[in-house]
Protein backbone atom coordinates (compact mmCIF):
# COMPACT_ATOMS: atom_id res chain seq x y z
CA UNK A 1 0.00 0.00 0.00
CA UNK A 2 0.65 3.42 -0.92
CA UNK A 3 -0.73 6.26 0.96
CA UNK A 4 -0.36 9.72 -0.71
CA UNK A 5 -0.58 12.73 2.52
CA UNK A 6 0.07 16.22 3.04
CA UNK A 7 -2.10 19.78 3.62
CA UNK A 8 -5.04 20.71 2.29
CA UNK A 9 -5.56 21.64 -1.79
CA UNK A 10 -1.58 20.88 -2.84
CA UNK A 11 -2.52 18.52 -5.82
CA UNK A 12 -2.96 14.70 -4.28
CA UNK A 13 -5.84 14.11 -5.80
CA UNK A 14 -3.88 15.19 -9.34
CA UNK A 15 -1.15 13.22 -8.56
CA UNK A 16 -3.56 10.04 -7.69
CA UNK A 17 -5.01 10.79 -11.08
CA UNK A 18 -1.55 10.90 -12.66
CA UNK A 19 -0.75 7.46 -11.16
CA UNK A 20 -3.98 5.66 -12.23
CA UNK A 21 -3.65 7.50 -15.60
CA UNK A 22 -7.21 8.03 -15.22
CA UNK A 23 -9.52 10.51 -14.01
CA UNK A 24 -10.31 8.93 -10.71
CA UNK A 25 -10.42 11.52 -7.90
CA UNK A 26 -12.23 14.60 -8.06
CA UNK A 27 -9.48 17.41 -8.84
CA UNK A 28 -10.99 20.78 -7.22
CA UNK A 29 -9.32 23.92 -6.28
CA UNK A 30 -11.28 24.20 -3.51
CA UNK A 31 -9.26 22.84 -0.09
CA UNK A 32 -10.74 19.72 1.75
CA UNK A 33 -12.45 18.61 -1.72
CA UNK A 34 -11.38 14.71 -0.92
CA UNK A 35 -12.94 13.74 2.10
CA UNK A 36 -12.96 9.97 1.17
CA UNK A 37 -9.89 8.25 1.02
CA UNK A 38 -10.08 6.87 -2.07
CA UNK A 39 -8.49 3.43 -3.03
CA UNK A 40 -7.50 1.58 -6.23
CA UNK A 41 -5.00 -1.43 -7.19
CA UNK A 42 -2.45 -0.28 -9.38
CA UNK A 43 0.14 -1.97 -11.43
CA UNK A 44 3.46 -0.12 -12.82
CA UNK A 45 6.26 -1.76 -14.43
CA UNK A 46 4.77 -4.94 -13.35
CA UNK A 47 4.46 -4.51 -9.59
CA UNK A 48 1.02 -4.11 -7.82
CA UNK A 49 0.07 -1.88 -5.45
CA UNK A 50 -3.04 -0.15 -3.35
CA UNK A 51 -2.77 3.44 -3.93
CA UNK A 52 -4.40 5.31 -1.19
CA UNK A 53 -5.27 9.51 -1.94
CA UNK A 54 -6.50 10.98 1.41
CA UNK A 55 -7.84 14.50 3.06
CA UNK A 56 -5.71 16.50 3.99
CA UNK A 57 -3.65 17.06 7.14
CA UNK A 58 -4.38 20.20 9.41
CA UNK A 59 -2.55 20.47 12.38
CA UNK A 60 -5.50 21.77 14.15
CA UNK A 61 -8.60 20.41 12.54
CA UNK A 62 -12.09 21.90 13.67
CA UNK A 63 -15.16 20.15 13.35
CA UNK A 64 -16.21 16.76 12.96
CA UNK A 65 -15.76 16.09 9.33
CA UNK A 66 -12.33 17.19 9.27
CA UNK A 67 -11.49 15.27 12.51
CA UNK A 68 -12.52 12.24 10.57
CA UNK A 69 -10.45 13.17 7.87
CA UNK A 70 -7.42 13.07 10.36
CA UNK A 71 -7.83 9.90 11.35
CA UNK A 72 -8.81 8.46 8.25
CA UNK A 73 -5.32 9.87 6.86
CA UNK A 74 -3.18 8.29 10.24
CA UNK A 75 -5.09 5.21 9.21
CA UNK A 76 -3.70 5.41 5.98
CA UNK A 77 -0.44 5.90 6.82
CA UNK A 78 0.01 3.08 9.68
CA UNK A 79 -1.07 0.96 7.05
CA UNK A 80 0.84 1.90 4.14
CA UNK A 81 4.40 0.61 3.21
CA UNK A 82 5.53 3.50 1.66
CA UNK A 83 4.07 7.41 2.20
CA UNK A 84 4.18 10.47 -0.35
CA UNK A 85 4.20 13.45 1.54
CA UNK A 86 3.16 16.42 -0.84
CA UNK A 87 3.55 19.63 -0.40
CA UNK A 88 3.37 22.62 -3.04
CA UNK A 89 5.69 24.44 -4.46
CA UNK A 90 4.11 27.70 -5.35
CA UNK A 91 2.90 28.23 -1.93
CA UNK A 92 5.86 27.32 -0.53
CA UNK A 93 7.27 25.76 2.62
CA UNK A 94 4.39 26.48 5.46
CA UNK A 95 3.92 26.11 8.99
CA UNK A 96 1.36 22.89 8.41
CA UNK A 97 4.19 21.43 6.19
CA UNK A 98 6.38 21.72 9.11
CA UNK A 99 4.16 20.39 11.43
CA UNK A 100 3.32 17.45 9.24
CA UNK A 101 6.77 16.57 8.68
CA UNK A 102 7.56 16.22 12.22
CA UNK A 103 4.90 14.20 12.33
CA UNK A 104 5.98 11.81 10.01
CA UNK A 105 9.75 11.95 11.27
CA UNK A 106 7.95 9.54 14.75
CA UNK A 107 6.96 7.03 11.58
CA UNK A 108 9.07 4.32 11.14
CA UNK A 109 7.69 4.30 7.12
CA UNK A 110 9.60 5.05 4.20
CA UNK A 111 8.80 8.65 3.43
CA UNK A 112 9.38 10.24 0.32
CA UNK A 113 9.05 14.21 0.55
CA UNK A 114 7.35 15.07 -3.31
CA UNK A 115 7.45 18.60 -3.52
CA UNK A 116 4.23 19.58 -6.29
CA UNK A 117 3.74 22.19 -8.84
CA UNK A 118 7.30 22.31 -9.95
CA UNK A 119 7.21 22.83 -13.78
CA UNK A 120 9.92 25.81 -14.51
CA UNK A 121 13.07 26.34 -13.42
CA UNK A 122 12.11 29.43 -10.92
CA UNK A 123 10.15 26.98 -9.25
CA UNK A 124 12.70 24.51 -8.99
CA UNK A 125 14.89 27.03 -7.87
CA UNK A 126 12.54 28.33 -5.17
CA UNK A 127 11.90 24.99 -4.15
CA UNK A 128 15.32 24.34 -2.42
CA UNK A 129 13.54 25.89 1.08
CA UNK A 130 11.93 22.16 1.63
CA UNK A 131 15.47 20.44 1.82
CA UNK A 132 15.11 22.59 5.18
CA UNK A 133 12.88 20.10 6.47
CA UNK A 134 15.31 17.12 6.92
CA UNK A 135 14.17 14.62 4.66
CA UNK A 136 16.80 13.12 2.64
CA UNK A 137 14.60 11.25 0.41
CA UNK A 138 13.20 14.64 -1.75
CA UNK A 139 11.72 14.77 -5.15
CA UNK A 140 10.49 17.68 -7.25
CA UNK A 141 7.66 17.05 -9.55
CA UNK A 142 4.33 18.53 -11.31
CA UNK A 143 1.32 16.18 -11.51
CA UNK A 144 -0.55 18.23 -13.71
CA UNK A 145 2.07 18.99 -16.18
CA UNK A 146 3.24 14.91 -15.83
CA UNK A 147 6.95 16.20 -14.73
CA UNK A 148 8.89 14.17 -12.79
CA UNK A 149 6.20 11.00 -12.23
CA UNK A 150 8.12 8.28 -13.73
CA UNK A 151 11.25 8.78 -11.57
CA UNK A 152 9.18 9.44 -8.30
CA UNK A 153 7.61 5.83 -9.31
CA UNK A 154 10.65 4.14 -9.56
CA UNK A 155 11.67 5.81 -6.26
CA UNK A 156 8.63 4.22 -4.70
CA UNK A 157 9.04 0.75 -6.43
CA UNK A 158 12.37 0.51 -5.17
CA UNK A 159 11.31 1.02 -1.48
CA UNK A 160 8.05 -1.50 -2.05
CA UNK A 161 8.96 -4.98 -0.48
CA UNK A 162 10.03 -7.31 -3.25
CA UNK A 163 8.15 -10.74 -4.01
CA UNK A 164 9.68 -13.35 -2.02
CA UNK A 165 10.51 -15.48 -4.60
CA UNK A 166 13.54 -18.85 -4.24
CA UNK A 167 16.37 -19.38 -5.85
CA UNK A 168 16.36 -21.48 -9.32
CA UNK A 169 17.03 -25.02 -7.58
CA UNK A 170 20.19 -26.72 -8.45
CA UNK A 171 19.38 -29.88 -10.08
CA UNK A 172 17.39 -31.21 -6.97
CA UNK A 173 13.86 -31.39 -6.37
CA UNK A 174 12.28 -28.49 -4.70
CA UNK A 175 10.58 -28.75 -0.90
CA UNK A 176 7.22 -27.10 -0.67
CA UNK A 177 7.34 -24.61 1.85
CA UNK A 178 5.93 -25.04 5.60
CA UNK A 179 2.41 -24.65 5.60
CA UNK A 180 0.99 -21.75 8.04
CA UNK A 181 -0.76 -23.06 11.25
CA UNK A 182 -3.53 -20.63 11.20
CA UNK A 183 -6.25 -20.00 8.52
CA UNK A 184 -7.49 -16.64 8.67
CA UNK A 185 -10.85 -15.88 7.21
CA UNK A 186 -12.08 -12.09 5.94
CA UNK A 187 -15.79 -11.98 6.30
CA UNK A 188 -16.57 -8.94 3.84
CA UNK A 189 -19.42 -7.84 2.26
CA UNK A 190 -22.29 -4.70 1.58
CA UNK A 191 -24.18 -3.23 4.46
CA UNK A 192 -26.58 -5.73 6.60
CA UNK A 193 -26.15 -9.15 4.96
CA UNK A 194 -25.57 -11.15 7.69
CA UNK A 195 -21.80 -11.09 8.71
CA UNK A 196 -21.89 -10.36 11.96
CA UNK A 197 -24.59 -13.25 12.55
CA UNK A 198 -22.10 -15.68 10.56
CA UNK A 199 -19.18 -14.53 12.95
CA UNK A 200 -21.75 -15.04 15.95
CA UNK A 201 -23.05 -18.81 14.61
CA UNK A 202 -19.45 -19.56 13.89
CA UNK A 203 -18.15 -19.09 17.28
CA UNK A 204 -21.28 -20.05 19.47
CA UNK A 205 -21.78 -16.86 21.25
CA UNK A 206 -22.92 -12.96 20.80
CA UNK A 207 -19.19 -11.68 19.72
CA UNK A 208 -20.10 -9.73 17.38
CA UNK A 209 -22.97 -6.45 17.83
CA UNK A 210 -25.78 -7.63 15.53
CA UNK A 211 -28.69 -5.22 14.49
CA UNK A 212 -30.91 -4.37 11.77
CA UNK A 213 -29.46 -1.12 11.28
CA UNK A 214 -27.06 -1.08 8.59
CA UNK A 215 -23.61 -0.30 8.90
CA UNK A 216 -23.73 -1.14 12.83
CA UNK A 217 -19.72 -2.82 12.83
CA UNK A 218 -17.07 -0.20 12.08
CA UNK A 219 -13.72 -2.09 12.94
CA UNK A 220 -12.32 -5.32 11.89
CA UNK A 221 -12.84 -7.63 14.79
CA UNK A 222 -10.26 -10.49 14.77
CA UNK A 223 -11.28 -13.58 16.74
CA UNK A 224 -9.65 -17.15 17.30
CA UNK A 225 -11.68 -20.04 17.32
CA UNK A 226 -11.05 -23.75 16.42
CA UNK A 227 -13.09 -26.05 13.84
CA UNK A 228 -12.25 -29.80 13.08
CA UNK A 229 -8.66 -29.54 14.71
CA UNK A 230 -8.25 -26.18 12.54
CA UNK A 231 -6.77 -23.04 14.21
CA UNK A 232 -8.44 -20.12 12.52
CA UNK A 233 -9.51 -16.37 12.52
CA UNK A 234 -12.08 -14.81 11.80
CA UNK A 235 -12.46 -11.29 10.59
CA UNK A 236 -15.31 -9.28 10.82
CA UNK A 237 -15.45 -5.95 9.03
CA UNK A 238 -17.80 -3.13 8.60
CA UNK A 239 -19.99 -3.48 5.23
CA UNK A 240 -18.53 -1.86 1.98
CA UNK A 241 -21.65 0.46 -0.04
CA UNK A 242 -21.13 1.99 -3.25
CA UNK A 243 -19.00 4.84 -2.97
CA UNK A 244 -21.76 7.33 -3.65
CA UNK A 245 -24.19 5.78 -0.17
CA UNK A 246 -21.39 6.14 2.12
CA UNK A 247 -22.55 8.45 4.65
CA UNK A 248 -20.12 11.45 6.17
CA UNK A 249 -18.77 10.25 9.45
CA UNK A 250 -17.03 7.41 10.53
CA UNK A 251 -17.96 4.94 7.86
CA UNK A 252 -15.91 7.03 5.50
CA UNK A 253 -13.02 4.67 6.47
CA UNK A 254 -14.65 1.69 7.15
CA UNK A 255 -14.00 0.37 3.45
CA UNK A 256 -10.63 0.78 4.04
CA UNK A 257 -10.37 -1.22 7.20
CA UNK A 258 -11.92 -3.86 5.17
CA UNK A 259 -9.53 -3.94 2.13
CA UNK A 260 -6.87 -4.46 4.74
CA UNK A 261 -8.99 -7.74 6.35
CA UNK A 262 -9.30 -8.94 2.87
CA UNK A 263 -5.53 -8.37 2.28
CA UNK A 264 -4.29 -10.35 6.05
CA UNK A 265 -6.45 -12.72 5.35
CA UNK A 266 -6.35 -16.37 3.47
CA UNK A 267 -9.38 -16.87 2.36
CA UNK A 268 -12.60 -14.24 2.06
CA UNK A 269 -16.25 -14.90 2.55
CA UNK A 270 -18.37 -12.98 0.31
CA UNK A 271 -21.49 -12.64 2.21
CA UNK A 272 -24.57 -11.75 -0.11
CA UNK A 273 -28.49 -11.50 0.75
CA UNK A 274 -30.13 -14.40 -0.98
CA UNK A 275 -32.98 -12.12 -1.38
CA UNK A 276 -30.62 -8.94 -3.40
CA UNK A 277 -28.62 -11.63 -4.72
CA UNK A 278 -25.24 -11.22 -6.88
CA UNK A 279 -25.38 -6.75 -6.79
CA UNK A 280 -22.79 -5.22 -9.10
CA UNK A 281 -20.76 -4.02 -5.70
CA UNK A 282 -20.54 -7.46 -4.66
CA UNK A 283 -19.02 -8.27 -7.41
CA UNK A 284 -16.84 -4.90 -6.81
CA UNK A 285 -15.88 -6.68 -3.60
CA UNK A 286 -15.00 -10.26 -5.10
CA UNK A 287 -12.55 -7.85 -7.26
CA UNK A 288 -10.71 -7.12 -4.38
CA UNK A 289 -9.99 -10.59 -3.03
CA UNK A 290 -9.43 -11.50 -6.78
CA UNK A 291 -6.80 -8.49 -7.27
CA UNK A 292 -5.26 -9.85 -4.02
CA UNK A 293 -5.17 -13.87 -4.91
CA UNK A 294 -6.88 -14.90 -2.04
CA UNK A 295 -9.12 -17.31 -1.68
CA UNK A 296 -13.11 -16.63 -2.31
CA UNK A 297 -16.21 -18.35 -1.14
CA UNK A 298 -19.31 -16.21 -2.11
CA UNK A 299 -21.97 -17.30 0.60
CA UNK A 300 -25.69 -16.84 0.03
CA UNK A 301 -27.06 -15.92 3.68
CA UNK A 302 -30.68 -15.63 4.62
CA UNK A 303 -31.77 -18.34 2.19
CA UNK A 304 -34.56 -19.56 4.45
CA UNK A 305 -36.60 -16.38 4.00
CA UNK A 306 -36.25 -18.49 -0.34
CA UNK A 307 -39.86 -20.25 -0.53
CA UNK A 308 -39.02 -24.07 -0.22
CA UNK A 309 -41.44 -24.80 -2.86
CA UNK A 310 -39.68 -23.36 -5.39
CA UNK A 311 -37.19 -26.50 -6.41
CA UNK A 312 -34.90 -24.66 -9.31
CA UNK A 313 -34.47 -21.95 -6.88
CA UNK A 314 -31.06 -22.79 -6.39
CA UNK A 315 -30.26 -23.72 -9.82
CA UNK A 316 -31.39 -20.17 -10.54
CA UNK A 317 -29.18 -18.36 -7.81
CA UNK A 318 -26.25 -20.06 -8.66
CA UNK A 319 -26.43 -19.20 -12.60
CA UNK A 320 -26.80 -15.63 -11.59
CA UNK A 321 -23.86 -16.18 -9.44
CA UNK A 322 -21.62 -17.40 -12.03
CA UNK A 323 -22.92 -14.66 -14.25
CA UNK A 324 -22.13 -11.76 -12.16
CA UNK A 325 -18.73 -13.41 -11.06
CA UNK A 326 -18.06 -14.71 -14.71
CA UNK A 327 -14.20 -13.02 -13.93
CA UNK A 328 -14.22 -16.16 -11.32
CA UNK A 329 -15.94 -19.23 -12.46
CA UNK A 330 -13.83 -21.52 -10.13
CA UNK A 331 -15.61 -19.73 -7.22
CA UNK A 332 -17.27 -22.29 -4.80
CA UNK A 333 -21.05 -21.35 -4.08
CA UNK A 334 -22.51 -21.92 -0.49
CA UNK A 335 -26.23 -21.46 0.92
CA UNK A 336 -26.52 -20.71 4.64
CA UNK A 337 -29.23 -19.43 7.15
CA UNK A 338 -26.95 -17.43 9.85
CA UNK A 339 -29.88 -16.89 11.63
CA UNK A 340 -31.05 -20.52 11.90
CA UNK A 341 -27.54 -22.20 11.64
CA UNK A 342 -28.07 -24.27 8.36
CA UNK A 343 -25.62 -25.14 5.96
CA UNK A 344 -22.90 -23.70 8.65
CA UNK A 345 -21.08 -26.98 8.24
CA UNK A 346 -21.18 -27.31 4.39
CA UNK A 347 -19.89 -23.77 4.29
CA UNK A 348 -16.73 -24.41 6.44
CA UNK A 349 -16.20 -27.81 5.00
CA UNK A 350 -15.75 -26.03 2.12
CA UNK A 351 -13.38 -23.09 3.67
CA UNK A 352 -10.79 -26.31 4.83
CA UNK A 353 -11.31 -27.75 1.55
CA UNK A 354 -10.04 -24.71 -0.88
CA UNK A 355 -7.35 -24.54 1.71
CA UNK A 356 -6.05 -27.28 1.65
CA UNK A 357 -6.17 -26.59 -2.24
CA UNK A 358 -4.27 -23.61 -2.06
CA UNK A 359 -1.58 -24.87 0.25
CA UNK A 360 -1.07 -28.11 -2.66
CA UNK A 361 2.64 -28.19 -4.15
CA UNK A 362 2.82 -29.92 -7.57
CA UNK A 363 6.17 -31.35 -7.72
CA UNK A 364 8.72 -29.69 -10.17
CA UNK A 365 9.38 -32.93 -12.19
CA UNK A 366 5.38 -33.50 -12.89
CA UNK A 367 5.43 -29.84 -13.75
CA UNK A 368 7.94 -30.23 -16.46
CA UNK A 369 6.18 -33.21 -17.99
CA UNK A 370 3.00 -31.17 -18.09
CA UNK A 371 4.72 -28.38 -20.12
CA UNK A 372 6.28 -30.44 -22.28
CA UNK A 373 2.69 -31.88 -23.18
CA UNK A 374 0.97 -28.40 -23.38
CA UNK A 375 3.36 -27.28 -25.72
CA UNK A 376 3.09 -29.96 -28.40
CA UNK A 377 -0.69 -30.13 -27.81
CA UNK A 378 -1.06 -26.24 -28.59
CA UNK A 379 2.27 -24.72 -29.63
CA UNK A 380 2.48 -20.91 -28.54
CA UNK A 381 1.26 -18.81 -31.31
CA UNK A 382 3.73 -15.94 -33.37
CA UNK A 383 2.76 -12.31 -32.38
CA UNK A 384 3.11 -9.94 -35.21
CA UNK A 385 3.43 -6.74 -33.08
CA UNK A 386 7.02 -8.40 -31.96
CA UNK A 387 7.42 -9.62 -35.70
CA UNK A 388 6.43 -12.59 -35.58
CA UNK A 389 8.54 -13.31 -32.68
CA UNK A 390 7.32 -16.93 -30.97
CA UNK A 391 7.15 -17.82 -27.03
CA UNK A 392 9.60 -19.79 -25.79
CA UNK A 393 9.02 -21.40 -22.24
CA UNK A 394 12.27 -23.59 -20.64
CA UNK A 395 11.09 -24.37 -17.66
CA UNK A 396 8.24 -24.32 -15.04
CA UNK A 397 8.32 -24.68 -11.33
CA UNK A 398 5.83 -23.99 -8.54
CA UNK A 399 7.97 -21.29 -6.26
CA UNK A 400 5.00 -20.53 -3.75
CA UNK A 401 2.05 -21.40 -1.98
CA UNK A 402 -1.32 -19.69 -0.62
CA UNK A 403 -1.91 -18.92 -3.74
CA UNK A 404 -0.09 -21.40 -5.72
CA UNK A 405 2.31 -19.42 -8.01
CA UNK A 406 3.98 -20.81 -10.64
CA UNK A 407 7.09 -19.59 -12.48
CA UNK A 408 7.29 -19.93 -16.42
CA UNK A 409 10.95 -19.44 -17.33
CA UNK A 410 10.25 -17.75 -20.86
CA UNK A 411 12.46 -15.88 -23.84
CA UNK A 412 10.58 -12.70 -23.60
CA UNK A 413 7.24 -12.47 -20.87
CA UNK A 414 5.70 -9.51 -23.88
CA UNK A 415 5.09 -12.19 -26.06
CA UNK A 416 2.89 -14.52 -23.79
CA UNK A 417 -0.78 -13.91 -25.11
CA UNK A 418 -3.61 -13.60 -22.06
CA UNK A 419 -5.10 -16.45 -23.80
CA UNK A 420 -2.27 -18.77 -24.00
CA UNK A 421 -1.86 -18.20 -20.12
CA UNK A 422 -5.69 -19.20 -19.96
CA UNK A 423 -4.83 -22.08 -21.63
CA UNK A 424 -1.84 -23.10 -19.98
CA UNK A 425 -3.49 -22.34 -16.27
CA UNK A 426 -6.46 -24.48 -17.07
CA UNK A 427 -3.78 -27.58 -17.98
CA UNK A 428 -2.55 -27.15 -14.43
CA UNK A 429 -5.85 -26.86 -12.59
CA UNK A 430 -7.04 -30.06 -14.56
CA UNK A 431 -3.28 -31.93 -14.09
CA UNK A 432 -3.26 -31.20 -10.21
CA UNK A 433 -7.03 -30.30 -9.36
CA UNK A 434 -7.01 -26.75 -8.43
CA UNK A 435 -10.28 -26.36 -9.21
CA UNK A 436 -11.42 -23.39 -6.74
CA UNK A 437 -8.36 -21.34 -5.90
CA UNK A 438 -6.84 -18.67 -7.19
CA UNK A 439 -3.82 -19.54 -9.24
CA UNK A 440 -0.99 -16.86 -9.87
CA UNK A 441 1.25 -17.30 -13.19
CA UNK A 442 4.53 -15.68 -13.31
CA UNK A 443 6.75 -15.27 -16.70
CA UNK A 444 9.96 -14.26 -16.64
CA UNK A 445 13.09 -13.99 -18.63
CA UNK A 446 16.03 -16.69 -18.58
Amino acid sequence: MVAIVGRPNVGKSSLFNRILHRRHAIVSDVAGTTRDRLISEVTWDGVSFILVDTGGLESDPEGHIREMVQEQADMAMSNAEVILFLTDAVEGLTPPDQVIAERLRRSTKPVILVVNKVDNDRREMGAAEFYGLGMTDTHFTSAYHNHGIYDLMDKVLLRLPAPNLPPPPDGEEEAPPEAPAKLKLSIVGRTNVGKSMLVNTLLGDDRSIVSPVAGTTRDALDTDFSYRGQEITAIDTAGIRRPGRVERGIERYSVLRAVNAVERSDITFLVTDATELATAQDAHIAGLAWDMCRGLIIVVNKWDLIQETDRYAKRRAVARVQDTFHFMPYVPIAFISALQGQGIDGLMRTALDLWEERLRWAPTRELQYLLAEALVDHNPPGVKRHRNHRLRITRLRQVACNPPTFLFTVNDPKLVHFSYKRYLENRIRDTFNFGHTHLRLLFRPG
